[in-house]
């Protein structure tokens, strides 16, 4: 095992990577940029290394988060999510360095990075995928095969960027003209946000839930799933909650969780991923993609089976086998993840930055706080929205869902709008305690916007913030 590894990430993804290498007795080194010197991660790791003046860019910069590892020894590095986790190029930099990249191998991720690569990979294993169309090409042929597309398996027709992901290059045609349209917007704004402008077609499914599986592989030749997570509450394609189990037949979730390790598989993965299928109306699943990093939603795998990923991810890395056989794999009770945001739902889900004049979060059996902020605290306008993830345990779904409301109704963050309060409203939703939901479920229900906002009275939020000064409250604890 390394004695060093450095995080090259921000916030609470960092933070808990940081737990994990701890327990293993490994030192942790972050990295930040001089616009988040107040970011929460940089505290709790052994050190920490200034990368440059950011905002963004220098989270970006390979040559300094390698030159940082360099400096202070580190052995190993971690991408977390988002930022350089999915970018071939980062691992590749990483092995020519010198350093262990704690993730899956540069094709890999080339490969699965590609929607069409990967929908092709995953049609020779045998595997069922939504039809699609490989690469479109400019000009008139590309309007023609879209024509032809559009003849044989109707609208709707999503026109997806290739080198997407996280719900982002995404547009759903409902008619010729839109398609058209879509597809020339599209291939404009992959090029702005992925540096490829490449897209393809594939068939709309009309509400199908979001159906996913945590894999684990290492170089040994295990593969092995961790069950199965519903995300299917979504808005714009980016998930709000996730769930786990996915609570599917027992026959439907042996075959997709088998599928699953067999697209692993079939793309030589190694270290975490996911698998991830829509399920449409009549029970039939359909690869969607393989999201080649630790998830923001691994928390409700790791609560139902008690097995932590990332702590897995070390050991491969490290050139250990998995720690734990698909025997070893079960499952008990259900397991919900709230992704708290600086968000105004009243606005369209618009960015909240602004300073947290309190926060007081949940706490008790069966509730985990995953976050990286903190009363005083001045939320960026340059980084994601996210604040904290809210996971609660219950033995039964009902266990579940009544812990989350009480859960919700104890956590509090003043100074900024956030979606705590339209979490409120959900879980007393009729249809989500029933789990009558699917990809539509946001769009459906506008009335959970019918809330007002909770404001606690002056006097209440002074007694708070006497009560927290009072232990001397230290966010660096």
């Amino acid at each position: 095992m390394f004695k060093k590894l450095l995080v090259a990430n921000r916030g609470e993804i960092a933070i808990r990577i940081m737990r994990s290498a701890q327990e293993l007795g490994i030192k942790t080194v972050a990295v930040y940029e001089e616009t988040d010197k107040t970011s929460m991660h940089i505290m709790r790791a052994d050190e920490a290394v200034c990368i440059g003046s950011g905002p963004r860019r220098d989270y970006l910069n390979i040559e300094r988060i390698i030159q940082a590892a360099q400096r202070t020894g580190a052995e190993a590095i971690h991408p977390g999510y988002g930022f350089l986790a999915e970018n071939p190029a980062f691992p590749k930099q990483c092995t020519e360095a010198g350093l262990v990249f704690v993730g899956p191998p540069p094709q890999v991720i080339i490969d699965m990075g590609s929607k069409v690569i990967a929908r092709r990979v995953m049609s020779e294993a045998g595997i069922p995928s939504i039809p699609g169309t490989s690469v479109l090409p400019a000009g008139d042929e590309g309007k023609r095969l879209a024509a032809e597309f559009a003849e044989k398996h109707r609208f709707p027709i999503m026109v997806k960027a290739v080198a997407g992901g996280g719900g982002r290059g995404i547009r759903v045609a409902q008619n010729r003209s839109e398609l058209e349209r879509f597809i020339e917007v599209g291939r404009s704004e992959a090029k702005m946000a992925f540096g490829n402008g490449d897209v393809y077609l594939e068939k709309g499914l009309t509400n199908p839930r979001h159906i996913e599986v945590q894999i684990l592989a290492d170089r040994h030749g295990n593969v092995i799933h961790m069950g199965t997570r519903n995300c299917s509450i979504q808005r714009r394609h980016q998930k709000m909650i996730e769930i786990a189990p996915a609570f599917l037949p027992d026959y439907l979730t042996e075959k997709i969780c088998r599928t699953a390790v067999q697209a692993a598989r079939a793309c030589n993965y190694l270290s975490a991923g996911t698998v991830e299928f829509l399920l449409d109306q009549e029970d039939n699943y359909y690869f969607l993609e393989v999201n080649t990093r630790i998830q923001v939603e691994h928390t409700v795998t790791e609560v139902i089976t008690g097995i932590d990923i990332v702590r897995e991810q070390l050991l491969v890395a490290a050139g250990s086998p998995l720690s734990v056989t698909q025997e070893d794999v079960s499952f008990r009770g259900a397991a919900i993840e709230l992704r708290i945001t600086a968000e105004d739902p009243k606005n369209n889900f618009m960015p909240n930055p602004g300073l947290i004049e309190i926060y007081q979060s949940p706490g008790g059996h069966g509730t985990r706080m995953d976050g990286a902020v903190y009363q005083g605290y001045e939320i960026p306008r340059y980084y994601d929205s996210m604040l904290c993830k809210l996971t609660v345990y219950g033995f039964t779904w009902k266990e579940a869902v009544d812990r989350l409301r009480r859960s919700l109704d104890s956590f509090l963050i003043a100074g900024v709008k956030t979606t705590i309060p339209y979490y409120k409203q959900i879980v007393t939703d009729a249809d989500f305690i029933n789990q009558d939901f699917d990809t539509s479920y946001i769009e459906t229900h506008p009335r959970l916007l019918d809330y007002q906002e909770e404001v606690p009275p002056i006097g209440k939020l002074a007694s708070l913030v006497a009560e927290i000064n009072a232990y001397g409250y230290n966010p660096y604890s």
